[in-house]
């Protein structure tokens, strides 16, 4: 069972306290308003608020330490985490600390494949979701090859 983080407020201040847990460096960007949120180009020029007067809020999280984490919130309730090269999208806002404490608590790993070739992160998350993404060829790094199974 999950905590439901209503907001992105909320889901930054749950990063930031996986953040202290794991002794990380954390950076943190906001874009609030219909006109600085990437997903809300379609509002017009000075438009700050969406049709409900509500302010959308996008936050930009960079994670020190290894490996190198993203992540982008989106106000929609989703969240696209960047694993040193490998791109998760739209992992749901309450999945993002679960997904963090699986990265750095060692859960995670990467999967090979004789056919199709290939190598995949996988990040597995309490009870029964699996967030599998494939790396390109050449982008092992020393991270994620330390992670191979």
């Amino acid at each position: 069972d999950r905590p439901h983080f209503a907001s992105t407020e909320a889901a930054v201040v749950a990063v930031r306290a996986v953040a202290r847990e794991y002794g990380l460096a954390i950076e943190v960007t906001d874009d609030i308003g219909a006109d600085r949120s990437a997903r809300r180009s379609a509002a017009g020029v000075g438009v700050v608020t969406d049709a409900d007067g509500s302010l959308p809020h996008e936050a930009y999280i960079e994670l020190g330490g290894s490996p190198r984490i993203d992540i982008e919130l989106y106000s929609e309730g989703d969240a696209k985490i960047s694993v040193d090269t490998v791109e998760f999208h739209d992992v749901p806002r309450d999945s993002v600390p679960d997904f963090l404490r699986s990265v750095y608590g060692g859960l995670a790993h990467v999967k090979g494949r004789f056919f199709p070739p290939g190598w995949r992160l996988v990040v597995p998350l309490p009870g029964d979701d699996t967030y599998k993404e494939l790396i390109l060829r050449h982008a092992l790094t020393p991270w994620l090859g330390s992670r191979v199974r």
